[in-house]
């Protein structure tokens, strides 16, 4: 299995990140991990064909906005709370909230 590309917190980049959460199915995503610390793809219940789901998660995981773990066939996803608040302090809080309103 090759190695999963995860920015570090210093290449963690604005316009990067603000693309990837330009997308509402994405947004969708995010809601849907805010709810746990970690989730496995399938519980995240967005009603997409897998290839385009995995599409969305690599463009969260390859900005920055995602971690994802490989335990066998499994992948966990949760999202870089921390390294996102340390270099950006409040993007994910309004982004989330905002999400949150729209409901």
């Amino acid at each position: 299995m090759k190695n999963l590309l995860h920015p570090t917190v210093d290449q963690l980049n604005l316009p990067t990140i603000l693309k990837a959460l330009g997308d509402g199915t994405r947004l969708e995503i995010l809601k849907a991990l805010s709810k746990s610390d970690e989730t496995t793809c399938s519980n995240c219940n967005i009603d997409m064909s897998k290839p385009a789901l995995s599409h969305h998660y690599r463009v969260l995981r390859e900005s920055g906005l995602i971690y994802v773990r490989v335990d066998g066939k499994q992948r966990f996803l949760s999202i870089r709370y921390d390294d996102i608040e340390s270099k950006f302090p409040g993007l994910l809080g309004a982004v989330l909230g905002v999400v949150e309103l729209k409901d």
